[in-house]
């Protein structure tokens, strides 16, 4: 196992020839320090050695903060989920699609609380569900709502970050909440999954992590983006190779539950809750191709939801494919 992951990474850093460290510009590259295959480069110095760039990893904890970050200048290149991307679109963010990070699935999930009753959608009307408001996983929650049919004012909907809603679960002051990892994990030893991101995107509200920069800086370093992009695709297919030999005791495992604090029991779960797109599916026009109507759907819904106060007529400036194509 260690010989395979040493083996990636120093593939990893044989994509192209780069500018010594010396002359190195430091940029801060945001995630949401899920146990993802991007771990891998995060957790090894082969992505710096590839673009050149000193990177600081930055953790946000939901997108809204990622928004701020990137409003800022602070941040040029995060991870970004499609419902804060749609919010950040509409507010005119200056920043671009270029690559998505993964598809969500069950890695976010709507859990119950034992005992609180819920066992079904229908069953949250009149019940107190935490989520992070303006996340996708609060884009679920509503879909999910309108679906079943039960008003926004039919719920109690708590607005809580990750921690908050571990702490306020212990407590027994929500009914529900609907959460990623690995907070999911942990408030699932008290309570039951009810549906998963999966199931909404059936129902026409899909969900997805993107790769984002801000487009002045995109336009600036097109070749780095690339090579970041190519070194995502990389350890992403190493992974979808093979995602049977990445077990609980493999290296790659360990280092990705090492780099995000998850257990290490429970990663090849979580992974399994994502879906991972080469660059060579990414630019087709089910993806990269059709993902300005996806992000106006959901402007629309964010709005009709009274969420944002308008929509814009068309969304495909925030949109580039050109790095993805030019990673495949």
């Amino acid at each position: 196992m260690k010989h395979r992951l040493t083996h990636l990474m120093a593939g990893v850093a044989t994509f192209a020839m780069i500018a010594g460290a010396a002359s190195a510009e430091k940029i801060i590259i945001g995630h949401f320090g899920n146990p993802t295959p991007m771990q891998l480069l995060a957790s090894s110095d082969s992505l710096q050695q590839e673009t050149g760039w000193e990177i600081e990893w930055r953790k946000f904890a939901a997108g809204t903060d990622v928004i701020a970050a990137m409003a800022s200048g602070d941040v040029v290149l995060s991870e970004l989920g499609s419902s804060p991307l749609a919010i950040a679109a509409s507010q005119g963010v200056d920043l671009q699609l270029i690559a998505y990070s993964d598809v969500i699935g069950q890695a976010e999930s709507l859990i119950a609380h034992d005992g609180s009753g819920i066992e079904s959608v229908a069953d949250l009307k009149g019940k107190r569900i935490a989520v992070p408001v303006g996340s996708t996983a609060h884009f679920s929650l509503m879909g999910a709502l309108q679906h079943e049919g039960i008003a926004e004012a039919d719920v109690t909907i708590m607005n809580m970050p990750p921690d908050q809603i571990a702490a306020a679960w212990e407590q027994g002051v929500v009914d529900a909440a609907w959460i990623w990892q690995p907070v999911q994990s942990e408030i699932l030893k008290t309570g039951k999954l009810i549906i998963g991101a999966d199931q909404t995107a059936e129902w026409g509200f899909p969900t997805f992590d993107g790769w984002v920069v801000d487009r002045e800086f995109g336009q600036a370093n097109k070749d780095k983006v690339v090579a970041f992009l190519k070194a995502i695709d990389k350890v992403n297919a190493a992974y979808l190779a093979d995602p049977a030999a990445w077990t609980v005791d493999s290296t790659e495992v360990q280092t990705l539950a090492t780099a995000t604090g998850a257990d290490p029991a429970q990663v090849p779960g979580i992974l399994e809750g994502f879906t991972f797109l080469p660059m060579a599916t990414q630019v087709s026009d089910t993806w990269l191709g059709g993902a300005a109507a996806t992000v106006k759907g959901t402007a629309e819904f964010l709005k009709a939801a009274g969420r944002i106060d308008s929509v814009g007529d068309d969304y495909s400036g925030f949109v580039n494919a050109e790095f993805a194509d030019a990673a495949k």
